[in-house]
């Protein structure tokens, strides 16, 4: 299949720049996969598409203050250190991003100098591992001051601090986030408040809380002409016991798995697809979900608008086009067709952008 099957023009005015005012104020586009109706709504009204006794599902990762800047202590020019996965209590994995190229032993500055930092080892592809001190204090005390939030490049702020990057401190992370390891948000889940959740468990949603830190995979894009020449980056989940029988539950009463995001659907398809159904596992996926593909966990998918020639985008076709007898061109436009009515209702796009559920 080809990469080029999954393009589309944007008009770049509808990359959202900033969150909706409320969580639950943005605008989400209904669809039914087997009929391909599409009905405009807003998040407000997700109870009226689900029922007691489903499952929804939600990534609980939270997004850590991953961007460092700062200088070389040798020459003193200018570096960034992206952070990417925690090895132990100081070191880290991490890109690293200046004129020159890192090397071990070198000594970087961070954070205003409120966080010194040692290249440990040169691991290749602009990445390092790197040793962190906080001046003698708590590190991760540290990183939340001062380290800065890692939206993604599609949305614009200046390197000195804003208002919008407070709020993006904020907003920038779902009101669930509880374990930290995520470089980019499980969007999706961005529009849900406290009160929305209440409210669903009032009507007897029932609530499963799943791990994956999101990497920076998420946005790498598909550079192969064939789509499955691509190699998807390995990202960390974990499933506990209690939100697999939750799940177990849902689907033994006969309620559906509603999937938030697409962590949510790789996390649960990765664990049905290895174990045979959604049970306690925790492990890397590195599964890359492409039509046609075989769903063997979810049933409901809620999601953002996802840039062209993504693998999120594949997902989200493949996911249409389980409910199209697996045929993957139907799935594909589907959602070329859904796509192009957003832009022509002037959808807000990507991370702080609308959202469309895939029934």
């Amino acid at each position: 299949m080809h990469t080029s099957d999954f393009d589309y023009q944007l008009p770049p005015e509808l990359i959202a720049q900033t969150p909706a005012v409320a969580r639950t104020a943005s605008r989400m586009l209904v669809i039914n996969r087997r009929t391909g109706t599409r009905v405009h709504r807003g998040v407000a009204d997700l109870g009226e598409y689900l029922r007691a006794g489903d499952a929804l599902v939600l990534n609980d990762t939270r997004v850590i203050p991953a961007r460092l800047l700062g200088r070389r202590v040798d020459t003193g020019g200018q570096v960034e250190v992206f952070l990417l996965e925690r090895l132990d209590a100081t070191r880290w994995e991490a890109l690293y991003r200046a004129a020159g190229r890192g090397r071990e032993g070198l000594r970087l500055s961070l954070a205003d100098g409120h966080i010194t930092g040692v290249v440990e080892r040169v691991l290749g592809a602009g990445r390092v591992c790197v040793v962190l001190d906080a001046n003698g204090g708590p590190l991760d005390d540290a990183l939340a001051a001062h380290g800065g939030v890692p939206v993604p490049p599609y949305i614009h702020r200046a390197v000195e601090a804003s208002p919008l990057q407070a709020l993006d401190r904020e907003r920038y992370q779902t009101v669930y986030a509880r374990v930290p390891g995520a470089v980019a948000a499980p969007t999706a889940g961005l529009h849900f408040s406290e009160d929305l959740l209440a409210a669903l468990g009032g009507q007897g949603v029932r609530i499963a809380k799943i791990t994956l830190h999101v990497g920076p995979g998420t946005f790498k894009p598909v550079k192969a002409e064939q789509i499955e020449a691509h190699t998807m980056e390995e990202e960390r989940y974990d499933v506990s016991a209690e939100a697999a029988e939750t799940i177990r539950e849902a689907r033994a009463a006969g309620g559906r798995v509603v999937a938030v995001g697409s962590t949510s659907v790789r996390t649960l398809e990765t664990v049905a697809k290895a174990r045979g159904a959604v049970v306690a596992d925790a492990g890397r996926s590195g599964l890359f979900i492409y039509p046609p593909y075989a769903f063997r966990a979810v049933d409901v998918m809620l999601t953002n608008f996802h840039l062209p020639r993504s693998t999120l985008l594949m997902m989200v076709s493949a996911f249409a086009a389980a409910a199209q007898g697996g045929a993957a061109q139907a799935g594909i436009g589907l959602v070329q067709r859904a796509y192009a009515e957003a832009i022509a209702s002037r959808y807000r796009f990507y991370s702080y952008g609308d959202c469309m559920l895939l029934l």
